[in-house]
């Protein structure tokens, strides 16, 4: 019988144990992950990004409940040991993993949504039965030791299934920092028969509300346009900046996305694309403020098997040997009104 209440320990560096509590309860239109911590809002927040993260790795997900999760301490700035603990206890209160006593963990990682457990933090003492994230250290045993989720169970690593792609976008400020970014799109099978909106299976970790909405959004109305590209996915976005302004990133997003879900064909190169569109479900591609700059920044950045696209609004408009240049360079270009006839 799944628990309503279910408890995970955890040693911090300097060897103070905490307990991570979660509490299940009916979602009733709530969020799905709630976490509180002593005097950490932030903390907090990251607590209930790392759940949600480590969730998308799961083969079947419910999310019909809300899970609420606390932690009888406040872990100090840089600690993150907690990470597995809260990662533990959530999988535990919805019965998607089961300890027969309440588990110690110790681990981290920067990439949870892959499933991946990159370390942990040695504490002073170390308990034999602890749960410890990473590989193990040379002559250590190899027992209690977790690379992966997977593991867990005797899985095979989840991140194996994880399709990630990049694509890159001008970013433009009229300074010295304008850059080519980059945006990854990491998809990760989704049970056929889950009915989950499709919303709820994109994360945006790192950026604000506003951002994260705006890509949920993107990415719901171009996988309309494909017709069989809803309720097959749970999808983790990132950015390699988290703050910037503008929607020209859209173009690139939806064209990682596509590329992750094997819907386009692989450059030899990068993707760099500009372009934004207020009819994604129809697979509009629409232009974008700073032409000059924008064309002026991806020839100088464009290198051998690079494609380009840009909207086909811009085409009358680029400057003269624009393309000419590109070619010079390696590089393909293509102006496009719409996607899927790439």
């Amino acid at each position: 019988m799944t628990p309503v209440v279910a408890h995970c320990r955890t040693l911090l560096a300097d060897g103070t144990m905490l307990t991570v509590t979660a509490t299940r309860r009916p979602r009733a239109g709530r969020a799905d992950v709630k976490c509180a911590v002593p005097d950490a809002a932030r903390l907090a927040e990251r607590m209930a990004e790392v759940v949600r993260l480590a969730r998308l790795t799961e083969a079947r997900l419910d999310a019909r409940d809300q899970v609420v999760l606390s932690v009888d301490g406040t872990p100090a700035a840089g600690e993150r040991n907690w990470e597995l603990a809260a990662v533990l206890a959530d999988r535990l209160v919805r019965g998607a993993w089961q300890a027969a006593d309440v588990p110690l963990a110790l681990g981290w990682s920067d990439a949870w949504q892959l499933g991946r457990i990159d370390g942990h933090a040695p504490p002073p003492a170390l308990p034999a039965d602890a749960l410890l994230g990473g590989a193990p250290r040379a002559g250590a045993v190899a027992a209690g030791y977790l690379p992966h989720l997977g593991a867990l169970t005797g899985h095979a690593d989840p991140g194996a299934a994880v399709s990630a792609v990049r694509a890159w976008f001008p970013l433009h400020s009229g300074g010295g920092n304008d850059s080519l970014a980059w945006v990854e799109v990491g998809v990760f099978p989704h049970p056929a028969d889950a009915t989950t909106d499709e919303e709820d299976t994109i994360a945006v970790p790192g950026t604000d509300a506003a951002l994260q909405q705006a890509v949920r959004a993107v990415l719901a109305g171009a996988r309309h346009f494909d017709g069989r590209g809803l309720g097959r996915w749970r999808s983790v976005v990132r950015f390699s900046e988290a703050r910037f302004q503008g929607d020209s990133y859209q173009l690139a997003l939806v064209m990682a996305d596509r590329l992750a879900r094997g819907r386009e064909f692989v450059p030899r190169g990068r993707l760099i694309a500009t372009g934004s569109s207020t009819a994604w479900h129809a697979g509009q591609v629409e232009g974008v403020a700073g032409l000059a700059a924008k064309t002026q920044l991806i020839l100088a950045e464009a290198a051998p098997g690079d494609r380009v696209l840009l909207p086909a609004a811009w085409q009358d408009g680029l400057p003269p040997g624009f393309a000419a240049a590109l070619h010079a360079r390696g590089a393909s270009l293509a102006c496009i009104d719409r996607i899927g006839l790439i």
